[in-house]
């Protein structure tokens, strides 16, 4: 069963029971390029919902609106806004799609619409009770709604993000209080370097992640500046005067997201500043969390011809010929959700530099590509923690062995004999293979046993104390 839909470019056929009417099936049928629907994210539905209503509020008061329309009209915003996932489907255009993202807006102004006539005891379709284009979109244009959306739905994916990135810092800072008094070797170079904890490793990665939580949410503040009102091009063409000012005071009132106007609608319709803020601090957040898992493939490398100093939870078989391996999966996919979250970046970046004039007609890959950073961070981040680190424990003993069978730890006694003497002995030490106790304590007399306790204890090999 259907029912036939008009616009101006002709008649189409629209399932009797659709929300969504011929706008939104011409963006369906036009544009099939990821194959993936934009209603795979929620906080883009709801970020439209918040702005249609919004702008009915205002609008109402402004009597630009009839008030029963209107009233209409925000009781289908708060449907979608509370019922999201039973709408989903009423969504169908795909992510990329021509006309800076028409096809979308027009999609939430008829699902809306719709909605608004069956409340209002309509038949669907009958867009003489509320319409998409003369109601729903009344005072907007695609190019102020749909950004101010992705606002919103990038405020609200982001906040998903950063939670996950803090719980993933904690989950490293508990690991480094557990090995607080776990000594093992630091390395340069890959090259054994001087002594330090493996608590003191795990908390350097912990403050790194927190580094990148504090431009996530930096980023964040950029988002919280929009353009609703500013319609075509920013000289609010076709909205009552001070509905930019009411609109958006409704918007932050509804979110509860501090949201204002540009001082400059002009320049913030094109401008896509935020978006790349955004990208940047997911971005650093993926080259932190790359560093961090290559750290502990290398740390947990083995099990027997590697270094091994930590164990990783051991999740699944990892060969379908070497029996018994297993791989640190975890880290891997992290790793590799981390690279496309760095090369989606640069697809932001190519995306807002590509704008002409006084639009981006890009923002659609902007959108899917944040998303994408944003989800598969998000998830890299649970996995990590959940699948990783959590579970990770120390070979103590190894990693002592390692410090107390190190040249490295050469440099402690730099105090006492100076560089020169510290690197010949270092150079016999690794020329013959002997220790540094053997020939310094045993061999060569430079240092009693006491004096070599003295220096080379656990408590002064975690927290050196100068010596001269």
């Amino acid at each position: 069963m259907s029912r036939i839909e008009h616009d101006f470019i002709g008649d189409l056929e629209v399932p009797e029971t659709a929300l969504y009417g011929v706008q939104s099936l011409r963006g369906k049928e036009n544009f099939c390029i990821t194959e993936m629907g934009m209603n795979q994210e929620p906080f883009f539905i709801i970020g439209f919902a918040y702005v249609k209503k919004a702008a009915a509020m205002a609008n109402k008061d402004l009597g630009v609106i009839d008030a029963k329309v209107a009233d209409a009209m925000i009781w289908a915003c708060d449907q979608i806004i509370n019922n999201v996932d039973k709408y989903r489907d009423q969504f169908i255009t795909d992510w990329l799609q021509g006309g800076a993202g028409t096809s979308t807006n027009m999609n939430a102004n008829e699902v809306i619409s719709n909605l608004a006539i069956e409340h209002l005891g309509g038949k669907l379709g009958d867009y003489s009770i509320v319409n998409p284009n003369n109601d729903a979109n009344f005072g907007q244009s695609t190019n102020d709604a749909y950004p101010t959306a992705m606002h919103i739905s990038f405020i609200l994916r982001s906040n998903l993000l950063i939670k996950a990135a803090e719980q993933l810092r904690d989950s490293l800072y508990a690991k480094a209080k557990e090995f607080d008094q776990t000594l093992k070797m630091g390395r340069t170079h890959l090259q054994d370097a001087v002594p330090m904890t493996l608590g003191q490793e795990f908390h350097g990665w912990g403050f790194t992640i927190n580094d990148e939580i504090e431009n996530l949410r930096a980023a964040q503040e950029h988002l919280k500046v929009v353009n609703l009102g500013a319609t075509a091009i920013g000289t609010t063409v076709t909205a009552a005067p001070g509905y930019p000012e009411l609109a958006v005071k409704y918007l932050a009132q509804l979110t509860g997201i501090d949201f204002k106007n540009s001082a400059d609608l002009i320049a913030a319709t094109s401008d896509c500043g935020s978006y790349q803020t955004l990208s940047s601090a997911i971005k650093g957040l993926a080259v932190k969390m790359t560093k961090v898992c290559n750290d502990i493939r290398l740390l947990a490398s083995g099990p027997r011809c590697g270094l091994k100093e930590i164990n990783l939870p051991q999740l699944q078989p990892g060969s379908s010929i070497m029996p018994g391996k297993v791989n640190p999966v975890a880290a891997e996919v992290a790793n590799q959700a981390s690279f496309l979250a760095i090369g989606l970046d640069t697809t932001v970046m190519l995306a807002a530099s590509a704008g002409q004039l006084e639009l981006n007609v890009m923002e659609p890959v902007i959108t899917f590509a944040l998303y994408i950073q944003m989800k598969v961070m998000t998830n890299a981040c649970d996995t990590l923690r959940t699948k990783l680190v959590d579970g990770v424990t120390a070979n103590e003993e190894r990693c002592r062995d390692y410090v107390m069978n190190s040249i490295g730890i050469v440099t402690l006694l730099k105090p006492h004999f100076g560089y020169q003497v510290c690197a010949a002995v270092a150079k016999e030490g690794y020329n013959t293979g002997k220790s540094l106790h053997q020939i310094v304590v045993d061999e060569k007399k430079m240092m009693t046993q006491e004096e070599w306790d003295a220096t080379f204890n656990t408590a002064n090999l975690i927290n050196p104390k100068f010596v001269k």
